[in-house]
């Protein structure tokens, strides 16, 4: 007899207007799952205002969490108190990291906020993490393909980079992802193909990112 071996439905991608979708990325066979939010107005005016100064901000947390500790960031951003909006966004990020452990029940997480002027990881590529939460708060979103689009066995071949006629898929400012990785458990091989968005010159991205460390 002929021994037939089950073949692994393409990845799906979840989408919603609330958060509660993020939930998603916890499911066998989803590796993409987008909250869909538009941003208040006094946070987007916030990091407007940030990015205009044309000033630099990179900083990194490791936050130790636990099942009933709130997450408190005082002095992220410190250095821009004084803008209108600080406690707003700065509370907006107390909220994500709060959510992204509870989610994992993760015990210590890493937190990296930045002001890029150019394309971090500007190959389609596949993160070796198990989920990491990613949001543009002002700037071009980081862009992730279709299943299919490009040779998984190429990732970071520029030569296969896609063309102009291959749909690129690019997440708004103000949305939040969990982008499921190459070391979640069942998840080997179909991390999602996703970059950083190409900068123009003078251009410049707010970024967050989360990291599941424990």
């Amino acid at each position: 007899m002929l021994a037939y071996q089950a073949v692994r439905p393409a990845p799906d991608q979840r989408f919603g207007q609330t958060p509660g979708v993020l939930a998603d990325a916890l499911q066998d066979g989803v590796n993409l799952a987008v909250w869909q939010r538009d941003l208040p107005l006094h946070i987007r005016e916030f990091t407007e205002t940030l990015l205009a100064l044309g000033e630099p901000l990179a900083e990194s947390l490791t936050l130790d969490v636990g099942r009933d500790a709130d997450v408190r960031l005082t002095g992220l951003a410190a250095a821009y108190r004084d803008i209108a909006g600080h406690a707003g966004f700065v509370a907006d990020v107390a909220w994500l990291a709060q959510a992204y452990a509870c989610l994992l029940e993760a015990r210590r997480i890493g937190l990296r906020l930045r002001v890029l002027d150019k394309a971090m990881c500007p190959r389609f590529h596949v993160d070796h993490v198990p989920l990491r939460l990613i949001t543009t708060y002002t700037g071009a979103g980081s862009e992730w393909l279709e299943e299919g689009a490009m040779d998984r066995k190429r990732l970071g071949d520029q030569t296969a980079e896609p063309n102009e006629r291959t749909p690129v898929n690019r997440l708004r400012a103000g949305e939040v992802a969990l982008f499921k990785g190459e070391k979640w458990t069942g998840n080997e091989g179909a991390g999602i193909v996703h970059r950083s968005p190409p900068v123009m010159r003078g251009e410049r991205r707010l970024i967050l990112t989360l990291d599941w460390l424990a």
